[in-house]
């Protein structure tokens, strides 16, 4: 499944975009460090997993796209590899929903975007995948991630006190969400008809 508005485009992710993928993560790198998940220490007498290599991390999320746990998709911005987009811990049943996880690169961040490659996948999950909702978390001092839930219109819902394991330590997020019957005409939709022109270039 490809996905694409304008100059942004969502599609799966390859094992061959491992060389970009790795230019602009690491280029990225004390950027994006505040932000990225981390693995706790292993309780006394246990071998913490390591952190996985682009190709184990490609086929973990193959083989959870393929059971219908996740969406993986990489961010390209007028063609280039510009960034990462999950839809993770996809539920079914009488939940239906799942939650979106994302990194730019910083060279245009601001542009859009990011906004965009969201707006696209949610569409995706409620159109065609069929979930009711969808909720992303973010860390209250991540200012630039929450512009981007803000400008969409995701609905905050509260805090998670120590929600996630980030850059070393457990960390509070912030709960925003958005449920299929919130955008009746698609949040890309409303997205295009509240940006400003210039920031979706």
């Amino acid at each position: 499944m490809v996905l694409t508005d304008g100059a942004t485009t969502l599609r799966p992710i390859k094992l061959r975009d491992q060389r970009a993928w790795r230019e602009v993560n690491q280029r990225n790198r004390e950027w994006l460090r505040p932000w990225e998940a981390t693995i706790p220490p292993a309780p006394p007498g246990l071998t913490p997993p390591n952190r996985p290599s682009y190709r184990q991390m490609v086929r973990h999320l193959r083989a959870e796209a393929q059971a219908g746990r996740m969406l993986p998709f990489v961010v390209e911005h007028q063609e280039r590899l510009a960034g990462q987009l999950t839809v993770a811990g996809i539920t079914w049943g009488s939940m239906c929903s799942g939650h979106i996880g994302y990194w730019v690169d910083r060279a245009v961040a601001g542009r859009g975007v990011m906004p965009t490659a969201v707006a696209l996948a949610t569409d995706h999950c409620f159109r065609t995948v069929g979930l009711h909702r969808i909720e992303i978390c973010i860390r209250p001092e991540n200012a630039p991630s929450r512009r981007v839930v803000e400008k969409l219109g995701f609905r905050e819902e509260g805090l998670r006190p120590r929600y996630l394991h980030i850059d070393g330590a457990w960390r509070d997020h912030l709960v925003f969400a958005l449920t299929a019957e919130e955008v009746p005409e698609g949040l890309l939709t409303r997205w295009r008809r509240t940006a400003p022109g210039a920031s979706r270039k």
